[in-house]
């Protein structure tokens, strides 16, 4: 295993000067670098990787270096440890990896066009110029662009453009920035901006792919965002400009560069015409969490990347504080109950999972550590607790002392966890350690035991896992006020339970509000007055309870077939977050039964069941002026119907297709997706998916052409599947930012799943080539997991993957994830004649 260099041990940069010429043509750049900075020994090392270095100057004379392509570096001997100016010379090649500078792919009018954009987290900044590429190495920078430029193109940085000589574009001195955060792009752009109240410029920019008006709803969210935050930091804003700008290529979701975020398309251009609810909030969570590491992350940034979670944790919880202020009717936390906490509460009871605060040994493990459901869910959770624990003005008065303490420097956990403590009188550092250090949750057991509460915590596990005894300083979040705010010790006695329920008149419950990261096992009485009184019990509450359950029998700890009876008690809710909860219980079902069996046919019945009335209710057509819980719900519910294979719902969905088969993108962005994926399953044709196809490839709708990926790898027809299957490695049809959607899907298609899984054994290595230095790369076999769940597929997967189980970033993933089909397996065994007799019991 290779071991991490600082190399800012011995060379510490104050100053760059980075001028680079780059040719679209020819995918070629050469590029010049002065760096300002302190050696601090004679022999210092400099990050590159993939440039062919000419020459190497320490103020101004040539001096010996050689390169280490191993460790990513130029070493470099100087005559004696100090203040020096270095300057290097290089050329390189554009990369088609998303990664470093590199063209992002478009059409206009049939036109095939291109913009260059770069991503330099975690460490590609080393291609585009030689720099000490690790986070603590902060510096500021001076960008000079020279391009094959055409009339009327837009060249954009972190900093504005001050002057323009002889095709060279020079931008403003940064602050103290680190290398990860430099960002550039250019190319024939739109672009709309407006000022916030304190006078920073916002813009959105994307390709002319676009309708103008795609732009308005990113804008309004991103102005608007912006003054919510410097209000909620008490900080300005550091930088004079805060660009947004969409890439048609584009490896992550976005990326919080200093004043020129870049996104993904489908994370900034929103058609206000018809997009669906979930979207908009979707893509303006995204912005928000890019915005909120303008100060967490950007203008104080960790020390190093085994604090990542100090910037994505704290920005996933931003980003919904903020959209909750700016949009307050939209009740986002709902999103974040139905996303962000499932994701962690599934991932985090696997045995072996990472913990939130994660030491990095090897340079390929630090793309490993993006884990979202860990790093960004997880650890957001936790930020939740210490919000709800500290309240907003202590939070408030805590982040102000942080920034003014670190800003344009960086930090550690703990510097955080002081600087929240100074202001509280609170020690949260000892509260959250227990969170953070430790991978798992636990599962909190309340129990009456001699007509006493009594509460126990151990760690829970979904699967095999050695129990280490570990313990958690628990924010319980009681209705009962006699039990205490922290459980901190293994079991505790709350109080005679019939004295407390007398006064409280309702059942006992822990966790209200489901912000703390654990789970509870209630005892058959106290279960049994929640469920008698589920109605009286508010909707996250309900959400809670079945999420528990469904977390409680993957564990085996309760059997699907108790929860099956319980779930048509849930089925009328008009919650969204409710129906979230109930059909992810109901999916889990699906894996219980055979495709084309009498276990399945009850499946389709019981979920007929569910959601009948809620379909008449609700219909297909969205109204005028419903609620947006209606508006969420729908979705649910038809889709629920359409697996129910109830006939009207086919006819209804075959309908509303025909009525708009010349203007689909037209279609309700709430119902599209069912519309699309009905019409394929039930009437699909050569003809149709040709068309469909064809849309995909055309369309400049990161929406729509969502929809038609999960419509079109639908289809049963095994001819269709091999042609779908042959365009994965065609850019010009799918992209490889899109690929792992595609692949999921047809994974997921009983009919498609030999083919898809055949297509990712044959072609790993051009997988590997393609996307494998993306943080994702690890996704591919993550969603495998998630759908293999027979002996057969199992030893397949083992077969295939224990191999690789060395390979530097995979290694967890690989063993995390035969753990979880494992455990598939063997529930489905163990289970499936009991769940299959609930199934037809209640059907």
């Amino acid at each position: 295993m290779t071991e991490i260099k600082r190399f800012y041990d011995k060379f510490q940069p104050n100053r760059y000067d980075v001028f680079l010429d780059i040719n679209r043509g020819t995918k070629q750049f050469s590029g010049k670098t002065v760096i300002d900075g302190e050696a601090l020994v004679p022999s210092i090392s400099i990050n590159q990787k993939y440039l062919n270095i000419e020459s190497v100057q320490a103020d101004g004379q040539n001096v010996k270096f050689d390169i280490d392509n191993e460790n990513e570096a130029i070493n470099i001997d100087l005559v004696k440890a100090g203040q020096v100016t270095l300057t290097i010379t290089y050329n390189a090649k554009l990369t088609d990896s998303m990664m470093g500078i590199y063209p992002s792919y478009y059409e206009v009018d049939g036109v095939k066009k291109q913009i260059i954009g770069t991503q330099f987290e975690t460490t590609f900044a080393r291609q585009a110029f030689p720099c000490v590429d690790e986070p603590e190495a902060k510096a500021k920078f001076d960008m000079a662009i020279k391009f094959d430029e055409q009339p009327g193109e837009t060249i954009l940085a972190n900093m504005p453009e001050i002057r323009t000589e002889n095709g060279i574009h020079y931008f403003d001195t940064t602050v103290k920035i680190s290398t990860y955060l430099i960002a550039f792009a250019f190319g024939d752009l739109q672009s709309k901006i407006t000022k916030t109240k304190s006078g920073v410029e916002v813009g959105v920019f994307a390709t002319k792919a676009h309708q103008p008006k795609e732009l308005d709803f990113a804008l309004d969210i991103a102005k608007r965002a912006i003054e919510f935050y410097e209000d909620f930091y008490q900080t300005p804003y550091p930088l004079p400009h805060s660009w947004q700008l969409a890439l048609p290529d584009f490896s992550a979701g976005a990326m919080e560069n200093w004043g020129l975020v870049t996104y993904r398309e489908a994370y900034l251009t929103v058609d206000p015409d018809n997009t669906a609810l979930d979207t908009k909030q979707l893509v303006a969570t995204v912005i928000t969490h890019e915005l909120a590491h303008q100060w967490f992350g950007d203008l104080v940034t960790m020390k190093w990347w085994d604090d990542l979670w100090l910037n994505e944790s704290f920005a996933n919880m931003m980003e919904y504080v903020a959209v909750d202020a700016i949009e307050p009717d939209w009740h986002v936390w709902e999103m974040f109950q139905t996303s962000d906490v499932p994701a962690a509460l599934q991932r985090d009871a696997t045995d072996g999972v990472q913990s939130v605060h994660v030491q990095v040994n090897d340079p390929a493990e630090i793309d490993s550590l993006f884990d979202s459901a860990i790093v960004y869910a997880k650890g957001a959770r936790m930020l939740v607790m210490v919000r709800a624990l500290l309240g907003d003005d202590n939070l408030r008065a805590g982040l102000k002392k942080y920034f003014e303490a670190h800003k344009y420097g960086n930090a550690e956990g703990d510097d955080l966890w002081n600087a929240l403590g100074d202001a509280s009188g609170m020690d949260i550092g000892a509260i959250m350690h227990s969170w953070l250090e430790q991978p798992g949750y636990p599962v909190v057991s309340a129990s009456v035991v001699d007509g006493k509460i009594q509460l126990s915590q151990q760690q829970f596990f979904i699967g095999e896992g050695k129990d280490e005894g570990r313990l958690w300083q628990i924010p319980l979040s009681s209705n009962y006020g006699a039990a205490p705010q922290i459980m901190s010790d293994k079991t505790i006695v709350v109080g005679d339970y019939q004295e407390l329920h007398n006064a409280a008149k309702a059942p006992f419950r822990l966790n209200v509000g489901n912000n703390s990261h654990f789970i509870v096992k209630y005892d058959d009485t106290l279960l049994k007055d929640i469920l008698d009184n589920v109605d009286s019990i508010d909707d996250i509450s309900q959400l809670a309870i079945l999420q528990d359950l469904r977390l409680l029998a993957d564990a085996r700890e309760i059997s699907y077939a108790s929860i099956v009876p319980l779930l048509p008690k849930f089925a009328q809710s008009s919650s969204t977050v409710v129906n979230a909860a109930l059909y992810r219980v109901a999916n889990n079902l699906k894996k219980f039964v055979a495709p084309g069996s009498d276990e399945e046919e009850a499946l389709k019945a019981f979920y007929d069941k569910l959601s009948a009335k809620q379909v008449q209710r609700l219909g297909w057509e969205p109204k005028a002026n419903e609620s947006i819980d209606d508006q969420l719900t729908r979705p649910y519910v038809l889709n629920a119907s359409l697996y129910a294979e109830n006939k009207d719902a086919i006819a209804k969905a075959h309908d509303i297709f025909v009525a708009n088969k010349d203007n689909l993108v037209g279609l309700s962005a709430d119902i599209r997706l069912l519309v699309l994926r009905n019409e394929v399953k039930n009437y699909g044709n050569k003809e149709l998916i040709d068309n469909l196809l064809n849309d995909y490839v055309k369309s400049a709708d990161p929406s729509y052409k969502a929809d038609l990926s999960v419509a079109i790898t639908s289809t049963p027809d095994a001819e269709l599947i091999g042609k779908l299957i042959s365009k994965f490695e065609d850019a010009g049809v799918i992209k490889p930012q899109d690929l792992r959607s595609w692949y999921r899907g047809t994974l997921a298609n009983e009919k498609s799943q030999q083919a898809a899984w055949d297509w990712i054994r044959n072609d790993w290595s051009w997988l590997e080539d393609t996307v494998g230095g993306d943080m994702e790369f690890a996704t591919y076999i993550t969603v495998t997991s998630m759908i293999f769940h027979t002996p057969a597929r199992l030893a397949e997967f083992k077969a295939f993957f224990e191999p690789k189980v060395n390979t530097p970033g995979l290694t967890r993933e690989i063993k995390m994830d035969i753990k979880i089909i494992e455990t598939n397996v063997k529930l489905i065994e163990d289970e499936k004649e009991a769940v299959n007799k609930a199934i037809s019991e209640n059907k």
